[in-house]
């Protein structure tokens, strides 16, 4: 998409030349995030035996009914013990959900479950071990239990688990439709200040949670005050003289948070980063608190030079002078957080025509920095919309079926009788190629809201 010379954002620009090219901030945070989450070995070899553990678990329908049926059985159990409380919504039956680079979430998601999900998981396994169709399979299903009964294993889960914990509120935040700049902006520093916490205090809570885990699972907790053995134990292979607790403690749990904070320093550029500080001139949180005229004309300038003449930032200084007093120091514009509820306040007032430059860079504010993550999305639909047996539809076709699948949750309010109605009220005439193309996205709209039935189930 990136590509100078061939890609999407070559085609932007050779139509907008002066177009700006923000690369998707969910996709770039999760590419960071997987990075850091398998830079260190331990934490990358636990990611693979977890790979090969979703994958048995859910490689048939026989066995996902063993794991929900294991699942009932644990929770039936524990509702008998007192461990857990009843209401409406608890306590429901899950499934695990695999690690993909490619799918936002997918990590936390993954160790979240498999958490949840641990002993009917184990039991699940076992059976595999037992009754496996080849010897292959049972071997691999006998290495996968020896790695989820292990205590790295489980101390790396919760590790991964913690740590996406903190990052998914900022990665949820970047895959809206409608992104909040300054609000993520903030998110990035909280995110940070969260993981420096749990890196810095949290280690003792943290190990706590674990060994809790472990007791409630008969996983055994290695001696923390011994030496650590790497390879066959023997002392040639030893580099050097560490406790158990430290390699755990600094070698796995420090090292992963330190990469995750350098990679969320890293994934936003300077260009980007002060476009977004700039960006946040606009936002009315705090009563205004970081309105400022000189760094809103310096957007125009520099981010904007065909949106905006000489003479017309000129103009935009003084209209924001007046929208200092007018709107920034009006009570009747205070209760508002988003740039996007102020640009919507501005056209309710009418200011919006009084202020015509000052609502056009709001305009370009909300638009400039797109959240991409819907674009992205987009592009991974067309597989979806346009198949092999439609090879032959043509972009305009493509761009109506795309809209339709986009924004399907306007396209879901749309009833089929009221379509049926509305053709029949029609005069009778000759079928038109319109007509035929009109059933024919009519069929791809109802054969797409059937997939997502389909996928819900």
């Amino acid at each position: 998409m990136r590509g100078a010379w061939n890609g999407l954002q070559a085609l932007f620009l050779k139509d907008c030349p002066y177009a700006y090219y923000v690369h998707c901030f969910a996709h770039r945070l999760q590419l960071a995030l997987v990075e850091a989450a398998t830079d260190e070995q331990d934490v990358y070899l636990f990611f693979e035996k977890l790979k090969v553990i979703v994958k048995l678990v859910g490689a048939s329908p026989k066995r996902h009914s063993q794991l929900k049926s294991a699942a009932v059985l644990e929770i039936a159990t524990k509702l008998a013990d007192g461990e857990l409380e009843t209401g409406s919504g608890a306590n429901q039956t899950h499934t695990l959900k695999r690690p993909a680079d490619t799918r936002w979430s997918s990590h936390f998601g993954s160790a979240f479950s498999l958490i949840r999900m641990y002993n009917p998981a184990c039991i699940v396994l076992q059976n595999v071990m037992k009754d496996g169709k080849t010897i292959k399979i049972r071997g691999i299903a006998k290495g996968a239990y020896l790695a989820i009964r292990s205590f790295e294993f489980v101390f790396i889960l919760h590790l991964v688990k913690s740590v996406m914990e903190i990052t998914e509120v900022l990665c949820q935040a970047l895959q809206q439709k409608t992104q909040d700049i300054v609000n993520a902006m903030n998110l990035v520093k909280s995110t940070k200040v969260l993981l420096q916490e749990l890196r810095d205090t949290n280690w003792v809570t943290f190990f706590g949670s674990v060994k809790r885990f472990c007791d409630e699972h008969d996983i055994v907790l290695p001696e923390f005050s011994d030496r650590y053995m790497m390879g066959t134990s023997r002392s040639c292979q030893q580099k050097d003289h560490i406790t158990i607790e430290h390699h755990y403690r600094v070698d796995i749990f420090n090292a992963v948070i330190d990469f995750h904070l350098a990679e969320l320093s890293n994934q936003f550029t300077e260009e980007s980063m002060e476009l977004l500080m700039l960006c946040s001139a606009f936002s009315p949180d705090e009563n205004y608190k970081s309105f400022d005229i000189d760094s809103l004309c310096s957007l125009a300038e520099r981010f904007c030079p065909e949106d905006f003449t000489e003479q017309e930032v000129c103009v935009l200084r003084s209209q924001l002078q007046h929208y200092k007093i007018d709107v920034v120091d009006n009570p009747d514009f205070g209760n508002m957080t988003t740039v996007a509820d102020l640009c919507q306040r501005l056209v309710e007032t009418g200011k919006s025509n009084a202020y015509n430059l000052i609502y056009r860079l709001i305009h370009l504010v909300l638009t400039l920095p797109v959240s991409t993550a819907s674009a992205e999305r987009v592009f991974s639909c067309m597989n979806i919309v346009k198949t092999v047996p439609r090879n032959k539809m043509g972009n305009e076709f493509l761009g109506d079926c795309m809209v339709v699948h986009t924004e399907r949750e306007i396209a879901e309010k749309v009833k089929c009788d009221d379509i049926i109605d509305d053709f029949a009220s029609l005069k009778p005439r000759k079928p038109c190629k319109c007509c035929y193309k009109a059933q024919e996205m009519i069929m791809i709209w109802l054969l797409d809201k059937l997939c997502m039935v389909c996928l819900h189930q």
